[in-house]
């Protein structure tokens, strides 16, 4: 008998989606680790399609709910810290096109993320210039490309704010101008993969709005 007749799909797929937005939320994993991991928490070692994983958007709508139920009071405030750091970067690399993408943009940022960029330029080795000449020391890895079409190089380091807060992973993925062509349509829920600095500065002001009306007793902004 097929050990996996025992389970139903959906209810796998449900949760493998909750274990893994709980490991994402609480201990800052990568979906692809997280997915993993929840799988064999959920099914053991019994080996499973494909078919029967969540994709990204049902652990992101369930990373939502975990936050919204166990990290309310404190989530906000780590993502608008996170929105303020990645906007300041974007103004120090504005000559390169730079675009914010992943967790600080969607809104389920939390205290284990990292901030992700993403530059669009005719030579992307000026970003390392750059980076030298303004005494960052950086690593360099490679990226998977957005559209699947091999890596691209990648500059990591780790910024520390002048106050007494936890320092915080910056990854710049450098791509050509061409790569931009057809980057920011929005997928089939409406939303963007990635964002430029006046598009994350709206997302900022927004949340900022949305507070002071929520102080001031007033319904949250739409």
């Amino acid at each position: 008998m097929n050990r996996r007749s025992h389970f139903d799909p959906q209810r796998v797929r449900e949760e493998i989606a909750i274990a893994a937005a709980r490991m994402i939320a609480e201990d800052g994993l990568d979906y692809a680790t997280a997915k993993r991991k929840a799988a064999r928490q959920v099914v053991g070692e019994t080996r499973i399609e494909g078919g029967w994983l969540p994709d990204n958007d049902q652990i992101e709508d369930e990373i939502r709910e975990y936050q919204a139920l166990f990290q309310g009071e404190s989530q906000p405030a780590v993502l608008r810290r996170l929105r303020e750091i990645a906007l300041d970067w974007m103004k120090r690399l504005d000559a390169f096109q730079p675009f914010v993408t992943g967790a600080v943009l969607n809104g389920t940022a939390g205290e284990h993320s990292d901030i992700h960029l993403q530059i669009f330029c005719d030579n992307p080795k000026d970003v390392a210039i750059w980076l030298l000449n303004a005494n960052v020391q950086y690593d360099v890895s490679e990226t998977r490309h957005f559209a699947a079409r091999g890596y691209v190089e990648t500059l990591s380091f780790i910024y520390r704010t002048a106050r007494d807060e936890a320092p915080v992973g910056i990854h710049v993925a450098l791509y050509d101008t061409d790569d931009l062509r057809g980057a920011v349509r929005a997928d089939a829920r409406g939303r963007l993969a990635r964002a430029n600095a006046q598009a994350l500065q709206a997302l900022i002001d927004e949340a900022r709005q949305s507070d002071e009306g929520n102080a001031n007793g007033g319904s949250p902004a739409p």
